[in-house]
């Protein structure tokens, strides 16, 4: 017995303690051995190339369910093996390792060559925070990764960057700032982080006021900046003059700094003075701006921007600094009209090898929870995206032709008789809006129409689509709290009421008091749709404007108190909460019309977004931009990271939503008059080739025929885009096909069609339309010409006369007034169908198939029946068509799928475009051969 009892001790305690490593169906849990802030890591695989990763700071994970993830596939097969050190787990496309003693994971191929890997040490931080009761953490995990790649995604943000490997972005939601925690790789894996606050990417500290620099004021003494306030810029006349150590004036709470009784209607301030490094290395700075606001350093200029007073928007620049080296800074501001905003931030050096590698930081949450997702291309990594959270739809056809709209239509007359116009005038369009305001001014958010400017709705919906038209209508989440609507929310304890309590008025005079409803409730999801079926739905609307969806309770407010007028949200404290309302808004609407059971495709626009959008049928627009041409600019990059973080459907207000006095006054023969037509017809033609075509903004009317008279270059530019948009429609709809077909993605970057030319990886100016469409749109006024880099391929075709380039090449293109540089990869065919002037107007019937030789080729053409889902149940059919350029034959393909109104036989015009022979894409062209399909294969020799 002395032998065998410390035997059967040992065996109790092994047999008690836990083990390090548990198996549970697609599940793995590792119990790190060496003591670390994180004691559990669970590794689940959702498919053989998506891995969600959680780890717990006890031992404990939070199951919650996630607001982003849609229900697991069935089981994936996975090897598990593990020795002392490390557990591995492999699928056929994946494998991960990790570490038994720390939890350290890293990702690798099949082949065991690097992805990318938690660092060792600090790589992963918890903070413990408790907010309202609740007990979480501050949360930070970071990868390092490859030093050649380039990153993009994260949304819709407005300070022109393209790649944001080596850079930093503040995720929240505002008006023109869309934030999704989503980042691609060119080396083909991305990284979907699974939080809802307040999140960092990059560097994890906030930006901090310019006094953690050592700063001097224009007489050299140190401790601030020169301030000088000009209050009457014509005279010149200074109101003071002040040192200021910090410039933070963001919002409503930080302006009352500003020196009492200014007045800013013809202000103009300037701080200047030098700014002195405390360590050597790069600092980050950002620059809050509204009005007109420019920036020099050592005299050199940074930026030189303008936005409306009430919407600011954000600068960065950055500078190489020495310890103890002092840089001249000069910040010169012009308020716009009244009270503006402003402030300027920085970020102190961080060692360049962290800052390459990828970092998210979060305010709260209960435990960290990302999704590493891998590929052979970015286009499977966006399609394992999209399985984790979700397919987007196939948008109803009608939603892909022209939009028009403009800051409202006052009265149901103004609205048809400007649709009206349109088919007068044979203007290709599908769609006209109805803005907000159309309800009594005292009653917003009851849904009611007043009856003296809008006395019969449901008339006016059906006078629209008498017109062969459909029309959207705006619905915000905000109600005033005289309406039955407010009641019935806030009777049941969904409505928001920090604004009510503090008498919050918004400006609409003389002001009203209301609120917000709380949309992460269910039930108040389910009232919002009742209250909108009943008002709205019944009316025959065809789709759902949802505006100030970040929410947007108080406009300018800090964030500390955004996060007080949103709390509590129905699942916790707002600060845990804060960046997913306008994704669980469009649920209740998606899914509250669905259940209708009617079969009617739904279309959502709304102005904020977030990871998983897309399954509820919204797109999403950039916001209250400015009408500046730097705006339109930002809007280029800011369109191509929001798809490249997943989301397919995008559009923004061509012409820019808030005007610059000088156009609202601008006079016939006037120079602000030219500007404003040609900034119009630029931004016009930006915006026939994202992927939904739509015209919105304040006065002057944004129509093209109140744009410029008919015989003028802007009129003719816009008429002629607009008709070209739907002559692509046969490629633009197959492309709404493929985005539920093959998770595709219309507006793409460069990187996602050229990884392999790192000559692409900074270009934020150009995209590709499709698979075939290079844009290169203008946004410099009077340029006639832009250059334009020609990604590595077997070379390019200029779209309208069909002239051939060589491919890895820089070229200064033409752009004259009228055209937009558009260049077709050698490689391509593209369908395109017969003048319309809407998309149901007829079929597409005969589609002329150009054929750009030089490369092989292939292209599917997708069809359907345009306004329901039945494609969800096979309902559809497509054509392929296959170019081999080597034998000259274009075949065409079986048709596979059938719908009802499907076309049994039609005609199929082809032209080939070689780099002999260029085609001028409206030429009547002789060499033209005319195939009729009925539905078996066919080739068709063209050369």
């Amino acid at each position: 017995m002395k032998i065998l009892y410390p035997i059967l001790l040992i065996c109790l305690i092994t047999a008690c303690k836990q083990p390090s490593v548990v198996t549970e169906k697609n599940s793995v849990i590792t119990y790190p051995q060496k003591k670390s802030q994180t004691k559990a890591v669970r590794i689940t695989f959702l498919t053989n190339s998506v891995v969600k990763v959680e780890a717990s700071a006890s031992k404990e994970f939070d199951d919650t369910k996630s607001l982003i993830e849609v229900p697991a596939p069935d089981q994936v097969s996975f090897k598990t093996t593990e020795n002392d050190s490390v557990v591995e787990l492999a699928t056929s496309k994946l494998l991960v390792k990790v570490s038994k003693q720390t939890g350290e994971i890293s990702y690798f191929k099949p082949d065991g060559s690097p992805v990318i890997h938690e660092p060792e040490n600090e790589g992963r931080l918890f903070e413990p925070v408790s907010v309202d009761g609740v007990d979480a953490y501050s949360l930070q995990q970071q990868f390092i990764t490859p030093k050649d790649e380039a990153l993009y995604g994260l949304g819709q943000h407005q300070a022109d960057e393209i790649n944001y490997k080596g850079k930093n972005e503040e995720l929240f939601q505002y008006n023109t700032k869309v934030s999704v925690p989503f980042i691609v790789s060119t080396k083909n894996y991305g990284i979907l982080w699974d939080n809802y606050s307040l999140t960092r990417f990059g560097d994890s500290r906030p930006y901090d006021n310019i006094n953690s620099l050592s700063l001097y004021n224009n007489e050299g003494k140190k401790g601030g900046l020169t301030a000088t306030y000009i209050d009457d810029r014509n005279t010149d006349h200074v109101f003071t003059t002040r040192t200021e150590s910090t410039i933070d004036y963001e919002n409503l709470e930080t302006i009352t700094d500003f020196p009492d009784n200014f007045k800013f209607n013809r202000a103009e301030i300037t701080w200047e003075g030098d700014m002195e490094a405390t360590e050597n290395g790069i600092y980050r700075f950002l620059c809050y701006y509204a009005g007109y606001t420019r920036s020099w350093i050592d005299g050199e200029l940074q930026f030189d921007k303008w936005r409306t007073s009430w919407n600011p928007s954000v600068a960065k620049f950055n500078v190489n600094m020495k310890k103890g080296e002092k840089h001249h800074i000069k910040l010169e501001w012009i308020p716009d009209g009244g009270v503006s905003y402003i402030g300027l931030k920085v970020l102190s050096p961080v060692d360049p090898e962290r800052q390459n590698n990828i970092s998210f930081y979060s305010e709260m949450g209960k435990n960290i929870r990302y999704y590493v997702i891998t590929g052979e291309s970015i286009d499977d990594v966006i399609s394992g995206y999209r399985k984790i959270t979700g397919k987007a739809q196939v948008m109803p056809k009608w939603a892909m032709g022209f939009w028009q709209s403009r800051e409202r239509y006052k009265t149901q007359d103004e609205l048809l008789n400007t649709l009206k116009t349109f088919r007068e005038k044979h203007i290709p369009i599908d769609n006209i809006v109805q803005d907000w305001s159309y309800w009594p001014v005292d009653q917003w958010g009851s849904h009611n129409f007043d009856l003296k400017r809008f006395p019969d709705a449901a008339g006016m919906n059906k006078a629209v689509h008498d017109m062969h038209a459909r029309i959207m209508i705006s619905v915000w989440p905000k109600f005033y709290i005289n309406t039955d609507h407010f009641k019935a929310f806030d009777e049941q304890g969904w409505m928001y009421r920090q604004a009510v309590k503090d008498s919050i008025r918004d400006w609409i005079p003389p002001g009203y008091i209301g609120s917000f409803y709380d949309a992460y409730n269910p039930d108040a999801r389910q009232l919002f749709w009742d209250q909108i079926k009943t008002k709205l739905y019944s009316k025959g609307f065809d789709a759902w404007w949802l505006d100030a969806t970040e929410p947007d309770i108080q406009s300018n407010a800090s964030i500390a108190y955004r996060k007080k007028l949103m709390n509590p949200t129905a699942l916790g404290p707002s600060t845990q909460y804060f960046n997913a309302y306008a994704l669980m808004n469009a649920k209740g609407i998606y899914e509250g019309q669905r259940s209708l059971g009617n079969n009617n495709r739904i279309f959502i626009l709304t102005r904020s977004g977030f990871a998983g959008i897309q399954r509820y049928g919204a797109a999403t627009w950039s916001g209250d931009i400015g009408t500046c041409w730097e705006d339109m600019k930002a809007q280029i990059p800011a369109g191509i990271n929001f798809a490249m973080a997943g989301l397919p459907y995008w559009t923004m207000d061509i012409g820019g939503f808030s005007v610059q006095k000088r156009f609202e006054r601008a006079k016939e023969g006037s120079e602000d008059m030219d500007e404003w037509r040609e900034l119009n017809t630029r931004w016009f033609q930006f915006g026939a080739f994202v992927p939904l075509f739509r015209v919105h903004g304040q006065f002057p009317y944004r129509e093209m025929f109140n744009l410029a008279p008919e015989d003028h270059p802007a009129y003719q530019s816009m008429l002629y885009y607009d008709k070209l948009r739907y002559r692509l429609m046969p490629y633009i709809y197959s492309m709404t096909g493929w985005t539920y077909l093959k998770d595709y993605t219309l507006m793409r970057g460069l990187a996602m069609d050229f990884a392999e030319d790192s000559s692409v990886y900074n270009i934020g100016d150009q995209y590709m339309f499709g698979p075939s469409l290079l844009v290169a749109p203008v946004y410099q006024y009077k340029a006639r010409s832009r250059t334009v880099y020609l990604p590595e391929s077997k070379g390019w075709y200029n779209l309208y006369n069909g002239k051939f380039e060589k491919g890895g090449r820089q070229i200064e293109a033409a752009a004259p007034y009228e055209r937009m540089p558009l260049y077709v990869k050698a490689g391509s065919i593209i369908p395109f169908g017969p003048e319309i002037e809407y998309t149901g107007q007829k079929p597409a019937d005969p589609i002329t198939l150009f054929v750009y030789a030089g490369d092989n080729a292939t292209f599917d053409l997708y069809e359907d029946e345009g306004t329901n889902y039945n494609y969800e149940k096979g309902a559809y059919s497509v054509i392929t068509f296959n170019w081999n350029n080597d034998e000259g034959i274009l075949t065409i393909g079986s048709r596979k799928g059938s719908f009802n109104g499907m076309l049994k036989e039609r005609i199929f015009n082809v032209v080939i475009i070689t780099e002999q022979n260029s085609v001028e894409l409206y030429a009547m062209n002789p060499d033209i051969k005319k195939v009729t399909y009925a539905g078996e294969p066919v080739n068709v020799r063209l050369k």
